[in-house]
């Protein structure tokens, strides 16, 4: 498979070879030599895969990765560093990289280094669910409307994710009530109207249009332009 990447390296012979050779291979790259230069390309273009630098002259490779990442961009990264230590491994992986490779190494590992996080990266699914002007992430437990960030219950965010999962479909109270305590439910689904009610007051009160929608005798339905 053709990989598309971006390659942010300021040695020229090293940054010559390696463009040469993953194009020789079969795949597109560009290749920058500055970190800020870098991290405009990653952010406005799409690459399969980032291959990144550590020593960087005017943005080091620990900033780009950083900003990347709190950027919310989910490409994979590959670092390059001379620097082998346990500690900078451990660093760059804290950072957000998807591995480390330490210099001098050899091409073919490279290349398998490259298609295994790409590979990892194709295979996971996003973390970020998204209705309309509604985002909620999976895995920093954020919820935005509007750019305004919503704070939730553990409760209130499990029933808000289901219903993002269900997006433009009628969910039932019964179903909300399982997914909420995973067990069958039998008994009365008030409890379910209590949360529902409160979570309306947190993402639809002062927006517009209303995202949950009370569909009479059937449940509730969460759709972009609900009401």
């Amino acid at each position: 498979m053709a990989m598309e990447l971006l390659l942010i390296e300021d040695d020229t012979a090293l940054g010559k070879a390696i463009q040469k050779g993953l194009t020789e291979a079969g795949h597109r790259c560009q290749w920058v030599q500055s970190g800020k230069h870098g991290l405009d390309e990653a952010v406005s273009q799409k690459f399969d895969a980032v291959i990144l630098d550590l020593m960087l002259p005017d943005l080091p490779g620990q900033e780009v990765m950083r900003s990347l990442r709190q950027a919310g961009l989910r490409t994979p990264v590959l670092m390059l560093t001379a620097l082998g230590s346990v500690e900078d491994r451990v660093h760059g992986l804290q950072l957000g990289a998807d591995d480390y490779l330490v210099k001098p190494f050899a091409f073919p590992e490279l290349v398998a280094r490259l298609q295994t996080i790409c590979r990892r990266a194709y295979d996971r699914p996003s973390s970020t669910m998204q209705v309309g002007p509604l985002t909620l992430d999976l895995a920093t437990r954020r919820v935005t409307r509007d750019n305004v960030e919503i704070t939730l219950t553990p409760t209130e965010f499990s029933l808000l994710e289901y219903l993002m999962r269900y997006a433009g479909q009628v969910v039932t109270r019964k179903m909300l009530c399982e997914h909420l305590w995973e067990a069958d439910w039998e008994g009365v689904t008030n409890v379910v109207e209590v949360h529902i009610n409160r979570l309306r007051n947190k993402i639809d009160k002062g927006f517009a249009p209303p995202l949950i929608q009370t569909v009479r005798g059937r449940g509730y339905l969460l759709r972009a332009g609900a009401g």
